[in-house]
């Protein structure tokens, strides 16, 4: 039942991505943002009753609002690049970032990886060329690197967003178990105020056809729930095993690339998303 959990929560956090990123192609990233964001602040509201009341200091507070700053920009930012380019070479690239800035900052802090966790990290290294490689010259979206090779649209945002994703994950890790879900809370309000601030001053309408906001708003939801699909896994498995089986969240979104939007990646980029879950694999569930 636990590894059903941890299994379910990466489908959701993968519908999530790829239902933000497909209403980010139909009106501006900021918009999605906010209602996606505003939409799990509210499901989380609902929630909180149903967990174990928690005792948040003002230091797990503060680290929640930090994760918010970071999680809204990396989900910012990841929703762009899921608009402007390939779904299934942007997400597996955020996805194996996010988990490298973790593992960088044991290692600054005196871990030494195990050799599983070097051969994942190697692996995330070939992955991030390989889903890199561009098999369509033509593209408009396209930039090229200082080589001259073309990349794929979105995979500087994706780098960007893997960075920031990496850092919440670090923020709620500073928080106290007896906070309870009250960090997050605090993260999501952080995030909320940020961009309905930026959309305030950039004049950003929130207006937004009624197909668009239902996918912004069932995309924060599945976010929210994801997460607290992950929280009850975590609390009753072991953790290194539930952690890994969330982490491949972006095979969810590839499969519903594939499904409804029909991408097609080249067998190189292929190559690159197998190495990129497997480096996840390795990495996760060996440092968990």
């Amino acid at each position: 039942m636990v590894y059903l959990l941890a299994l379910t929560s990466a489908a959701v956090y993968g519908a999530a991505d790829f239902l933000g990123g497909l209403a980010s192609r139909r009106t501006n990233t900021v918009a999605v943002v906010l209602v996606s964001q505003f939409a799990g602040m509210i499901l989380l509201a609902i929630l909180l009753p149903l967990f174990p009341a928690g005792a948040p200091s003002a230091q797990d507070l503060m680290w929640g609002g930090l994760a918010g700053l970071a999680g809204g920009s990396g989900v910012a930012l990841l929703y762009r690049a899921l608009a402007v380019g390939r779904m299934g070479v942007v997400a597996p690239t955020t996805a194996v970032l996010a988990v490298m800035i973790p593992v960088a900052a044991s290692v600054i802090l005196g871990e030494r990886p195990a050799p599983r966790v070097l051969g994942g990290i190697a692996l995330a290294l070939v992955a991030i060329v390989l889903v890199s490689q561009q098999p369509d010259q033509t593209r408009p979206h396209a930039w090229r690197g200082s080589a001259g090779i073309a990349l794929p649209a979105g995979i500087g945002l994706a780098l960007m967003s893997g960075v920031a994703i990496g850092l919440f994950f670090l923020a709620l890790a500073r928080t106290s178990a007896s906070a309870g879900l009250w960090p997050l809370l605090a993260a999501r309000v952080v995030s909320v105020t940020v961009f309905g601030a930026m959309a305030l001053a950039t004049a950003r309408s929130l207006r937004m056809a009624a197909p668009v906001a239902t996918m912004a708003v069932g995309g924060g939801a599945l976010d929210m729930l994801a997460n607290a699909l992950y929280l009850i896994a975590s609390r009753v498995g072991p953790l290194s095993v539930v952690v890994t089986l969330a982490s491949l969240y972006p095979a969810s979104t590839l499969a519903l690339a594939r499904l409804v939007l029909g991408e097609r990646l080249s067998s190189w980029q292929i190559a690159g998303i197998v190495c990129a879950l497997v480096a996840v694999v390795l990495i996760v569930g060996a440092t968990a």
